[in-house]
């Protein structure tokens, strides 16, 4: 049986949650998220708990269990705390403005490259410390957000030069060696 999948969902106080068959929707202080999961699960509430449960031990029913379970909780912890993620710009030139809600990046092409917020996503950019910090309740969201903004310029090894993630680590190379004894 999946580990995972056993685990009950913890409802905290002030998180109200609705069970439409496969359909369950989460309403806390930051918000309210909605999911339709695979019909081959069952979700129960009881107090302050949620059980995931599937209808056998099928390859494909015992990975979905764990999965439900996981997104069902990241529903909960979005609504109660929500989700961040901060990315930093290393490179000569290379910057992010807000202009309103969207972000400005400027990352050495010939444009400047524009990305507008999807709802319920902020984007918060810090010109001095060239970061740029995208906040939201849905954590699948703010993660492709994330990397989308990552890849359009990715880190590089050589300088370092690009977007990445602020807990990311680049592997350096080394650059050419250079002729020796000439």
């Amino acid at each position: 049986m999946s580990r995972i999948g056993k685990k009950p969902v913890v409802v905290p106080a002030g998180v109200q949650i609705k069970i439409n068959g496969v359909e369950v929707s989460v309403k806390g202080p930051r918000g309210e998220l909605k999911r339709t999961f695979h019909t081959a699960m069952t979700f129960e509430q009881k107090g302050n708990e949620v059980l995931v449960s599937r209808p056998d031990d099928a390859r494909q029913n015992r990975a979905l269990h764990g999965l439900s379970r996981a997104l069902l909780n990241n529903m909960v912890d979005g609504v109660t705390k929500g989700f961040k993620k901060v990315l930093m710009i290393e490179g000569v030139g290379y910057r992010a403005d807000l202009i309103g809600k969207n972000l400005m990046l400027y990352l050495g092409y010939s444009h400047p490259i524009l990305i507008e917020p999807p709802a319920g996503i902020k984007i918060a950019a810090d010109p001095k410390a060239k970061s740029i910090t995208i906040d939201g309740n849905d954590r699948e969201l703010v993660g492709e957000i994330a990397a989308k903004i990552r890849s359009l310029r990715p880190p590089e090894p050589y300088k370092g030069k690009g977007i990445r993630y602020s807990d990311e680590t680049v592997r350096r190379k080394a650059g050419k060696a250079g002729k020796v004894g000439a």
